[in-house]
């Protein structure tokens, strides 16, 4: 719906030039407004509805950083975007810090990656919009609902729903595509990725967005049980089955009935096994544990593994035929690893969520801090973000901001700036970027083999923008 609407950009520089360039690179798609000042572009804000702020750090009278968070007051939903030097990296602290500033541009920019960054920021806005108008039929509807219904709608939408996945690198928006796509179907979904990386939040979301979000969504872990207490699990039993079994039993299938079931590390389950789930597939039928009558089952199945479901069928120990059948939908959530832009926003909602779960007021993180938490490897993913900010709430004082002493990173080796940045002896920060970003892009022309497409895309740069700084850095291909 809002997709189609021509949205407006507000560009806000104290020099023409920048203002003109920037308009140039964005007219065709977006109506581009334009002012020289901060109080200028406020009163624009208080007028016209915009969907993108970009505005200078470096202006007169007022900076970007302030102008930002007059914005965020005037229009909360506006995705806010600063420019900035190497020079300014304080002041992209501050914002992260403030919750004010969306995405930042670096001096001097490529017209591919503001396009992007645009884009992903105009979707977000988008989609936000899209979600206020889903929330309002929501409320509507849960009115007529009885009140211990309407408070669990409310409570699952709240933790769940789709807006509350973080994200906002290109190889996430790619995963927000896809979402989009399968969350109006009852199509089977196979979500693949590491431990940490969000697996049951993904499923979750597609449940709660989607037709059956009135049903129950119904999580288990296959690698939990033996394959006996898995089956009465999920299929049910009858009195006498086996020998507890004292009493008939509804199955996690039968609970699901019109709703979501999500198998987790469905790899870590017996052939035998996989052969009854492939007929509740194949048939819609269940058939509980001592009983001889199939049970109808209407359930939207979604699994996951933080295996290669190909690589274990070629290795004979899962069936060829169920990959099939829940390979439907695939959809693979990247590392954190891959995502390092992602960082930042991470951080800001898990401080505010810890610090108002924990009734403390954080003033944000250290430059040390940041620093640190994006050089580290994080082999937990988003979920050992969480803990590492989670810990580091409960150390810190009321009303203090969170120092390098109380980030706790799990690794073999701890963290050595002199073997991430070698030879900058005197640790000058736009030559510890450009050592670091040399290292990513060295670290993705090998992981793809050299495929320029593949691993422009993985940096979230585009073909001419990897060959610039290709070039650039003077890397041998």
């Amino acid at each position: 719906m809002s997709k189609n609407i021509r949205r407006k950009i507000l560009i806000v520089d104290d020099e023409p030039s920048v203002l003109n360039s920037l308009k140039r690179t964005l007219r065709k798609e977006y109506d581009v407004i334009l002012s020289q000042d901060g109080f200028s572009a406020i009163q624009v804000l208080n007028e016209q509805e915009i969907a993108v702020i970009i505005a200078d750090q470096r202006m007169p009278k007022m900076n970007g950083v302030t102008l930002l968070q007059k914005a965020m007051e005037i229009q909360p939903d506006t995705a806010r975007i600063l420019i900035t030097g190497y020079s300014d990296i304080q002041a992209v602290i501050n914002a992260i810090n403030e919750g004010n500033v969306y995405y930042y541009i670096h001096k001097p920019w490529e017209p591919e990656d503001v396009h992007l960054i645009i884009r992903q920021a105009i979707d977000r806005y988008n989609l936000i919009q899209t979600n206020r108008s889903l929330v309002a039929e929501i409320e509507e509807t849960n009115r007529r609902l009885s009140d211990e219904n309407l408070l669990l709608t409310k409570d699952a939408e709240k933790r769940y729903s789709f807006d509350q996945i973080i994200g906002e690198s290109p190889i996430m928006n790619d995963v927000f595509i896809l979402m989009r796509k399968v969350i109006p179907t009852d199509t089977t979904v196979l979500i693949l990725g590491e431990t940490g990386t969000g697996k049951e939040l993904v499923a979750r979301a597609i449940h709660t967005n989607g037709s059956r979000k009135t049903g129950m969504f119904v999580p288990q872990n296959c690698a939990a049980l033996p394959d006996t207490l898995l089956e009465s699990a999920l299929f049910g039993h009858k009195k006498g089955a086996f020998t507890d079994a004292v009493s008939d039993k509804k199955g996690l299938f039968q609970m699901a009935d019109g709703g979501t079931i999500f198998l987790d590390e469905i790899t870590d389950t017996s052939k035998a096994f996989q052969q009854r789930l492939l007929r509740v597939l194949q048939e819609g039928e269940i058939h509980p544990l001592g009983s001889d009558k199939a049970v109808k089952v209407d359930v939207r199945i979604i699994s996951a593994s933080q295996k290669d479901l190909g690589e274990e069928v070629k290795q004979g120990r899962f069936r060829a035929d169920l990959f099939y059948r829940l390979n439907v939908f695939p959809v693979t959530l990247p590392t954190l690893r891959e995502r390092h832009s992602d960082i930042p926003i991470l951080i800001e909602h898990f401080l505010r969520v810890y610090s108002q779960r924990l009734g403390k007021e954080i003033n944000g993180i250290s430059q040390e801090v940041l620093s640190s938490l994006m050089v580290y490897q994080f082999p937990g993913n988003v979920r050992e973000l969480e803990n590492i900010i989670e810990r580091a709430v409960v150390l810190a004082k009321d009303g203090s901001t969170l120092t390098e002493d109380q980030i706790s990173l799990h690794s073999d080796q701890p963290l050595d700036f002199n073997l991430i940045f070698p030879g900058e002896e005197d640790k000058k920060l736009k030559s510890m970027v450009e050592a670091l970003e040399k290292k990513a892009i060295l670290q993705a022309l090998q992981r793809w083999k050299g495929n320029i497409s593949k691993a422009a895309k993985s940096l979230g740069l585009s073909r001419p923008g990897l060959y610039q700084k290709i070039d650039r850095y003077e890397i041998k291909m």
